[in-house]
């Protein structure tokens, strides 16, 4: 077994039902083209191989990527020796499934990268660090910046935990599955994504503090606009960032819209 890549946070992982669950929750179908982030060793290729019409397989390490094709000798399966933030999606088909066991240093960017695409997935299934799928999936009261990117932009939803000891070598910390299911973003008249954004990072600017502190120096308004573009969507003063579902940073987008109008 060729030696994992500690630089590359290579960890294989070659539980069978593991690997299927990961499978059944991307809906991977015969008719489907599926993007493998990473495919290491070919365990989740050769499952995926087994269900979806054609895989391609992007591999950053240049040995593996060598090596993949021969495995699988007259199977569909195209092997991309390229780092995946910078692999053009224009040319696979529309609806496509992202299926990766990804280091996770590179969850968010993989995630960002796929939720604003111009050739957005259909579904994106993600293994990944238990603490960083749960912060995905989070919801009012334990909301970040991730959470809102990846749900403006996709129903998500939690798969099973998968404990560190199944890999080689085993993670300091266990893992879990999380499901994108992608659809349209959905913001009020008038508010783009930029707009959105800036007063989602206002927010976040110091997310210890209170809304009326935080959007107030992340805004660049005083404390008494603030409470008044709050008072406009029924949201407390007293709450955190962390505290606001998707649909109030909608509503509070809304209103700073009207506000520098």
């Amino acid at each position: 077994m060729v030696a994992p890549k500690k630089s590359l946070g290579q960890h294989w992982l070659h539980d069978r039902l593991v690997l299927e669950h990961i499978a059944d929750c991307a809906d991977v179908e015969s008719s489907d083209t599926v993007l493998e982030v990473g495919p290491g060793l070919g365990t989740l290729t050769s499952m995926l191989l087994s269900r979806a019409n054609n895989v391609v397989a992007v591999e950053f390490d240049e040995d593996l990527a060598r090596k993949l094709p021969g495995q699988f000798p007259g199977k569909k399966l195209e092997v991309v020796h390229q780092d995946i933030l910078a692999f053009d999606t224009r040319n696979l088909p529309a609806g496509y499934k992202v299926v990766a066991n990804v280091p996770y240093y590179i969850t968010s960017k993989i995630i960002q990268k796929f939720m604003t695409n111009d050739n957005r997935p259909s579904v994106v299934t993600l293994l990944i660090q238990k603490e960083v799928a749960e912060r995905v999936a989070a919801g009012p009261g334990n909301m970040s910046i991730l959470a809102i990117s990846a749900q403006l932009y996709a129903d998500v939803s939690l798969g099973d935990v998968v404990p560190a000891e199944l890999f080689t070598p085993p993670p300091k910390v266990d893992s879990q599955v999380v499901v994108m299911r992608t659809k349209n973003a959905v913001l009020p008249d008038g508010v783009d994504e930029k707009l959105f954004f800036r007063v989602v990072k206002a927010g976040f600017s110091a997310k210890r503090k209170k809304l009326r502190s935080s959007l107030s120096g992340g805004l660049a308004i005083s404390k008494e606009q603030v409470d008044e573009l709050l008072a406009k969507t029924d949201i407390s003063p007293e709450q955190r960032a962390q505290d606001l579902a998707l649909s109030q940073w909608c509503s509070l987008a809304e209103v700073y819209r009207d506000y520098i109008a």
